[in-house]
Parts: C-alpha cells; structure tokens; sequence
C-alpha cells in the first residue's frame, strides 16, 4: 500500500510547462493509488506533467486544465474537454481520492468514471474546484452523503455522480437545495443515488438549463414533487431527456410533462404508471417525445385498445418500447395507426398472431413471444424493414424459399413455413435473428437475395445440411455471422473460393468444419472476433493468419490444433489490436508456455487449458493485467511464480490438475479475485493468509497442504465454493463458518461477464462434476473438508448455511452429535459424515430435508431409530454401514417396540454399558457358585452344615439378648 502523502506545495512557481506546485500535486496523487493498472505509467517520465496521459494544460499559461486526458467528450455537439476513463484495461484503485487534487485551482475537466475508490467517503474539497465545467465521479466506489458545497462549482455543465446498475445506492444526498446554485447546469446523471430521504427535491424543477436528466433508481416517487408540482413544469420546458426508470411511481401522474414541449426521449420503464385511466392521460402529456420507453410497466392489452386511446395523441411517437409486459394474443392493432413509428419492441409479452402492416416500421423487435407458427401473412410485406428480431420466440419448422420467383415485395407467394420473412424479398433488411428457436431443416440459397444484409444471427437452433459458398454469393455488406450451436450444420466451402465481404464478427461454436483450418478466412483481414470453437479443425494454424492484424477475440478451443505455442509467435506476432481473449483449451499444443505472451499488454483472457504443455509457468505472465488465468489441465511442473501475488485485476485463476509443487506465495493484492483453484496438484506447506475480499471459490483440492484451516476465510463471506480436500489439515472447523453469507439461500451476486469462460469441477454425489462459467458457479454452494485430519465437533453455525447444496465431511475425526438443527439446510442434496467418530443419534430434523439425493453417515458410531420421513428411508442400507446400534428403515435390523428409540441409545457409551457391566456381573456370580453346588455333593452338604450351624449359632446369640433386655427391665 501507498504511504499517504500530505500536499505541501513549493513556493517557487518556476515552471517548464506546467506549475510546480500542480506536478508536485499530481505526483502525490499517484503515490496514494494502491495500483494504477499502468494508467499513470507516463507520470514517471519528466517533469512536465502537461505531457503526462491523462492531464491536460492551458497552452498559454501551462495550468492544468484537463484531468484525466484522453479524448474529446461532445454532449449535444457542444465540447466540454478531455478524459481518460476506465476502459475494460486499466482503472485506478485506491482507498481514497486524494485531496492533493485540490491544488489544482484552474481544473475545468475532471473525469474518474469506472476507477475504484474501495468505498471511501465522497471528497470534501471538490467544492473548492470552482473553475470545473465537467465533473464525473459515475462508479468510482464512493459512499456516504454528497455534501452540500459541491453547489458552489457553479460553472458545472456536466454533473455525473451515477452508479450502475448491479450497485447498491450506497451514495446519498438528505438534501438538495444546493442544486438551485448550479444555474449553468445542463446534465445531470444521479442514477442509482439515494434520493428518498432527500429534501428539497422539488429543487430539480427550477433548473431551466437542463436538458439531459437522469434519475434512474434513486427511490424517487411521485410525492417528492410536492404539492405544488403542476406550477414548476415551466421552469423544464428546455429539457429534452428525462429517465425516471426504475423508481417507485404509482397512481396519478403529475403534471410534470404538460409544458416540456422540448421534451424528445422518456424513460418511465420498471415503474406502474399505466393504468388504463391514466395510460391515455400520459400520451395526452407528452404529444412531442419521440422516443417513449414503458418497459416492465404491467402494461396490458387493454391499455393499447382503441377504447382507450385516442389515434391522434400519439402521431410523433417513433421509438416506443413496450418489452417486458402482458401484452398478449394478437398484435395491437392501434400502433399500426401510428404513422410516425420507426421503431418497436415489443420483446418478452405473449403474442401469438401475425404481424399487421406498418409501412414506415425500420426495426421490429418481437423476440420472447409466441410465435410458434407464423402464417403467411403481413410480415414479408415489412418492405422497408431494416433490423428484425425474432429470438427465442418458441419458432419451429423448416426454412422454406420462396415457390416463385419474384422480385417484388408485395407479391411473394409461400408455401407453409414457419418464419417466411427469412427467405423474403426483404431488399432492405440488414440485421436479423432468430436466435434460441426450435428451427431446424436446410437454409435455401435465396439468403442471398438479402443483399443488403449486415447481420445474421442463426445460432442455438437444430438446423442442418450443408452451407456453400452459394449462400453467400451476393451478400457482399456482411459483417456479422452466428451460427453457433447448430450441430449438425456442415460449412463445406471450397478453398479457392474468394468471399465478397469482409466479415468482422464469426461465430460457428459447434457447427461442422470438419477440415485444416479453413482457407477462406485468408482473406478477413478485418476479423475481430473468431469463435471456431469445437468444430472438428485440425492441424497446426496456417501461416496467413496472420494476415487479420485486428483481432482481438480468438476461441479455438475443443478441437484438433497442433504445434507449439513457441512457434505461434510468427502468427500472432502482427496482431497489433490482439488483446481480448486467446482461448485454446481442448487442444493438443505441446511444449511450454511462450515468453512472447508477456509481451501482450493488452491480454485479459488466456485459457490454455487442457492441452499438453510442460515446462515452469513464466513469471513475466503476471505483469500482464489480466483478468482470468486459465491454465488447468496441462503437464506444468516447479513452484508458482511470487510476482502473482501483485495482479490486482486478476478475477479467475486455475492452474489445477498439474504437476505443480512447492510453497504457495502470499496472494497479498488479490482484491478482486473470485476464483481460485490449484487443486491436484503437489503443493505443500501452510495455506497463508491472503487478503481476497471477493473470494467465491478457493478449492485446493488433493494436494499436500498443513496446518489449520486458514483464518483469512472468516472474511469471505461471499464463498460459494470451499473445497480443500485431501490434504493433511487439522484442527477444528472455524466457528466463523457460518457467517458465509454467499451460502445462504437468498443470496445476491453480482454478475461479471467474462465469466462465461472456465469450469470448476466439484465432487457431489460421489460423482466429479464439471461447472462451466460463472453462470453456474453462482448456483453452486459447497463444502468439502473430507480426508483430512479435522477434528472437534460440528460446529453448530453450519447449519444457518441454508443454501448449501453439498456438505462432505467425512473421513476425518470428527465427534460427538450431528446437529440437532441441521434440517434448517433445506437446499442440501448431498451430505457425507462417513469415516468419523460422530455418536448420538440421526437428528430427526434430518427428516425434513426433502432435497436430499445422496446420503451417507456410515462408519461412524450412530445409534438409535432412523428417522422417518420422505428420503431417509429410501437410501440403501451401506449408506448407514458400520453403526452397529442403528435400526429401523431402511435397515433389517428392527428396533424395540413400544420404547422411546431416542432416550434407549442417546446415551448408549453411558447408561447402556452400565447395565450390561451390571448384568455381566451378576450372571458370572451366579452361575459361578450356584453352578458349582449343582454338581458337586460334598460341597451342597458342607455348605447345608455351614447353614445350620450359622443359623443356631444366630439364634443361640439373639435369644440371650432377649432374656438379658427382660431382666433389666424387671430390676427397674
């Protein structure tokens, strides 16, 4: 970490080209950054900050005036700067945002979106800032209130404070009368920010200068207006965009939008504003929006009757989305009157008819429907339509062509099929989908009628046959091609053939090449993402691919590729824009990982897994800022290299099923990793203490790994996956356990997309199983500490972990009960406790868990009735192997009737042994004397002479105390 610097200026304002006071400033300001990802790496060189990225200076006076540098910002065509934001690559990442800033008095541009600022609390001193014009603090990580003196940079234009989507509103403002004072204001974006405990925020409607605001998720409602609400609408009559999305407006609406006569684009979607008696007062408020977005707003069919509407209301609307509703059955007739209507969505309702005529429609959206038979009317009559989705809309059938040959739109005649416009006369089209249907059957060659198509999109459906060179013959503006998933689609094209595009964008994931690398992609030098994963390829890569210089994205991965990586540097060495993602898992690549990877800096996805290569890992590879490391499944060997402690960016690192060994390295800057996983392999030692605040799944699984189970665990609370299996740990489970919060039910994670690549392989239900990606991570709660050396009780906390899904204890030394609550985990399908030293008896809560597939508890020391209920009867009989005092279902051996199961074996170490010690006993005494008198005579009739003896001589004894007690008593 950074020590933390003080600004302490110089007196001397001697300068080259800059001020010294605001280098020294800029200076400390990347001294408190714990890691700058190579963002300031230009600040090391010289003493001119005015050449430095990122900070931009007044020609004439050499004030820094621009910070950060990068591009040129335009809002409504008027320019406000220059920036540098976070850019997928680099990010600044810190604990605070330091107040050195402040020296920079003259500062116009200042732009931090995307950096991370680890929830520190909002800067006091960018009030003093007063010379800012463009301010953008969006997802920097910064929480608490927005103080009121950032009102005193009154010569803000721009104002951007908003969060995204997946954060929580951990910004604020409790008050917001300090807005008033920003007069020249044209944007504001408080998206995602608090607003509803804020006052004063009927402020926002005396701002005649806006014409961009944003008040997205910030709990704003209908109420905050105030009551005066229908006299302020004046003082907005200049804004243009308005998003009030996602908050909580409900009933009446205001008559906020009556006088915004230069309102343009409306954003009401995630509210309930559209009630059949209020729906038709909205469109009568905004006669001039053009764009009208009413997304997820429980819209109905009704609300879109002509009953309802008034088709006169409505004429300047042309973008409207109406996605994510109830609109079902037939098409709403009533858009089809809108004349002005350029654009609809109409996504995820629940049509079902065909689609009426709109002559001016250039981008229909229809995808999530049910149109699962599309006659042949209406839609190849769209003769204008430009972009056209039709994605998973449960579409079914073959694609059929067209019976005759005409050239004119209106005048096509089809034969039955399931979506005619495919194969139409649509001259227009240039963007179709239909994506994730249920078509199968050949393409017909008259796609290539489409000729002015740019994107095709035919993936996850079960066509078949064969694609020539045919098919493509006259699509010369092609750019886009996905046919992913389409199993049984053989491309079969010859390798002379010279194609009439120059494609961008090729997805053909699991379709059929069957060949060497194809020939035809010699000529795409323009290709900037390559997916010909699983295609049956083989061979080495040709030489020419080097010839597409704009790469970025490659994913060769399960197929039949050979050679080196060593001798792949002539290939990729060109590749000038390469820097996405190199995926070539599942191949045959021998020999080790080459040096001219880290020559890659702009290299975020590497997956090389399952392949053949030996050698070290270099350690050169962890200076790359790189996001996931995917190296599992090779022959590496030797230690991993300690510079991979000092990644920061790193998210996803596998290096399991390998030859590795040695010590692990202090993983001490890995904030942002969330999977980790070195298992089979041969490391050794203690597992150290890392700092992994977003750790999801550490599995370490068969390895040779000591000591106790680290304490660094008690901070991850979002782990979904532990697994440490197979090593050589001891002690006890830490009580910490239970507060992993990502193993209760109701969890929210949020969602990384990269994540598609990777998998985990955990062992549930005797079974290894492999998880691909993020997506079904996320789904996924287990824990596996079994074959290990663990000791102690369960501890009782595990069982507040009511989303966990596999718990594998077994084979350590674990005792004393089972948990009595450990029927709270509903959501367990597998428990294994085999191999210990557990007693008492199965909890009879363990009746409840209905989940439960895969049950074992055997080796241990159970005793006592199995509970009744739903599963536990149903396992085999070896499930319970080995607790000689179990009984009941699904055992032979019966328990006793009429007794309380639970209180007769509860204590069976205890009270049981006690009477059998006690019975034992008696019985050796018994027979042992007894035993003997029955055969032998001599000793009955000595012992009879004993008796009698004994008895007169008691007799004898008692009758001369008696007399002795009578005298006395006479004498008296």
């Amino acid at each position: 970490m950074a020590t933390a610097h003080k600004c302490v200026g110089v007196g001397n304002l001697t300068r080259a080209s800059c001020y010294e006071r605001e280098r020294l400033a800029l200076v400390k300001f990347k001294q408190s950054i714990i890691y700058d990802h190579g963002m300031l790496s230009s600040w090391e060189v010289g003493n001119d900050c005015c050449r430095w990225e990122g900070v931009g200076c007044d020609n004439t006076t050499g004030r820094v005036e621009g910070n950060l540098l990068a591009e040129e910002y335009s809002l409504g065509g008027v320019s406000y700067g220059f920036f540098l934001r976070y850019d997928e690559r680099y990010y600044l990442d810190g604990h605070e945002l330091n107040s050195c800033l402040k020296e920079l008095v003259n500062l116009k541009h200042l732009d931090l979106s995307g950096n991370n600022f680890r929830g520190s609390r909002f800067p006091e001193f960018i009030g003093s800032l007063k010379q800012l014009r463009y301010l953008n603090f969006s997802n920097v990580g910064l929480i608490g209130n927005i103080p009121h003196h950032i009102g005193n940079l009154s010569n803000l234009k721009v104002l951007d404070l908003s969060l995204s989507s997946d954060s929580s509103n951990d910004l604020m403002i409790d008050d917001m009368a300090w807005i008033s004072s920003l007069s020249k204001l044209e944007h504001l974006d408080l998206s995602g920010v608090d607003l509803s405990r804020a006052q004063n925020l009927d402020s926002l409607l005396y701002m005649p200068s806006l014409l961009n605001l944003s008040l997205s998720r910030c709990g704003f409602s209908i109420a905050h207006l105030g009551s005066h609400h229908l006299n302020y609408s004046r003082e907005l009559a200049s804004i243009k965009h308005l998003d009030l999305s996602e908050n909580y407006l409900r009933g009446e609406l205001p008559g906020l939008f009556v006088n915004m006569t230069s309102l343009e684009s409306l954003d009401l979607s995630l509210n309930n504003v559209t009630m059949a008696w209020s729906f038709e007062n909205l469109l009568q408020m905004i006669l001039y929006v053009l764009e009208l977005h009413l997304s997820d707003c429980n819209i109905q069919k009704i609300n879109l009757s002509p009953n309802n509407l008034s088709l006169s209301i409505h004429s300047s609307i042309q973008h409207l989305d109406l996605s994510l509703n109830e609109i079902e059955g037939r098409f709403p007739y009533v858009l089809t009157n809108m004349s002005s209507l350029l654009s609809v969505d109409l996504s995820y309702n629940g049509l079902n008819s065909s689609i009426p005529i709109m002559p001016n429609l250039f981008k229909l959206d229809i995808s999530g429907n049910n149109f699962r038979n599309i006659e042949d009317v209406g839609l190849w009559r769209q003769c204008n339509l430009k972009h056209l989705f039709v994605s998973s809309s449960n579409l079914e059938g073959e694609i059929i062509g067209p019976s005759t040959n005409v050239s004119e739109c209106s005048h096509i005649h089809w034969r039955c099929c399931s979506i005619p416009v495919f194969i139409g006369r649509l001259t227009s089209l240039r963007v179709f989908s239909v994506s994730s249907n249920f078509l199968n059957g050949t393409i017909p060659n008259s796609i290539g009628q489409l000729t002015k198509l740019y994107s095709l999109d035919v993936s996850n459906n079960s066509l078949h046959g064969v694609l020539s060179e045919d098919h493509f013959a006259n699509l010369s503006m092609l750019k886009r091609l996905n046919a992913d998933y389409n199993y049984k689609l053989l491309f079969n094209i010859s390798p002379h053939w010279i194609p009439p595009f120059q494609l961008k964008v090729v997805r053909l994931h699991s379709c059929k090449i069957e060949d060497r690398f194809p020939k035809w992609f010699r000529t795409q030098t323009s290709l900037k993402e390559l997916v010909l994963s699983n295609a049956s390829i083989y061979g080495p890569l040709p030489t020419w691919f080097r010839l597409m210089p704009m790469i970025s994205i490659i994913d060769l991965s399960h197929n039949k590729l050979t050679g080196t990586l060593v001798n792949l540097h002539s290939v990729f060495e060109v590749i000038y824009e390469f820097g996405g993602m190199l995926i070539l898992q599942d191949n045959l690549f021998q020999g080790s990982i080459p040096w001219w990877l880290c020559t890659r800096t702009d290299l975020k996805v590497l997956d090389l897994s399952r392949n053949r290569l030996t050698g070290e890992i270099p350690s050169c590879l962890w200076s790359l800022p790189l996001d996931m490391v995917l190296l599992s499944s090779n022959r590496l060997y030797g230690g991993i290299p300690n510079p991979i402690g000092y990644n920061p960016s790193l998210r996803w690192l596998q290096l399991n099923d390998n030859n590795l060994s040695g010590e692990l390295p202090y993983f001490g800057y890995f904030r942002s990793l969330m999977v980790l996983d070195l298992g089979e392999n041969k490391i050794s030692g203690i597992i150290p203490e890392w700092n992994v605040d977003e750790l999801m799944v550490l599995r370490l699984h068969k390895n040779n790994f000591s000591g106790r189970i680290p304490s660094f665990l008690c901070q991850s609370r979002s782990l979904r996956i532990l697994d440490l299996a197979q090593n050589n740990l001891q002690g006890s489970i830490p009580s910490c356990f239970e507060y992993f919060d990502g193993m209760k039910a109701n969890n929210d994670v949020n969602y990384w997309g990269l994540f598609g690549y990777g998998h985990v392989v955990q062992v549930l239900k005797g079974i290894a199983l492999s998880f691909k990606g993020y997506g079904h991570v996320i789904f996924l709660r287990s824990i596996d500490l079994s074959s290990n050396k663990l000791f102690g009780e369960i501890p009782k906390g595990l069982t507040t972990l009511d989303g966990l899904v596999s718990l594998n204890l077994s084979y350590n030394c674990f005792t004393g009960n089972i948990p009595e609550d450990i029927g709270n985990m509903k959501t367990l399908e597998s428990l294994d406790l085999s191999a210990n030293k557990l007693t008492g008896v199965i909890p009879p809560s363990m009746a409840a868990l209905n989940d439960l597939e895969s049950l074992n508890p055997s080796h241990n020391n159970l005793s006592g009735q199995i509970p009744t209920g739903c599963q536990l009867s149903t396992f085999i009989s070896s499930s319970y192997a080995d607790n000689p005092y179990l009984c009941g279902e699904p055992l032979p051996k019966k328990c006793f009737p009429h007794e309380n199961t639970r209180s007769k074996y509860k204590y069976k170490n205890g009270k049981v042994w006690f009477y059998l010690d006690i019975m034992s006993g008696f019985a050796t005494g018994f027979w042992g004397i007894i035993g003997v008198l029955l055969f032998k005579k001599q000793w009955r009739q000595k012992l009879f002479n004993f008796s009698k003896v004994a008895m007169d001589m008691i007799y004898v004894a008692i009758a001369i105390r008696v007399l002795k007690m009578k005298r006395a008593k006479a004498a008296t």
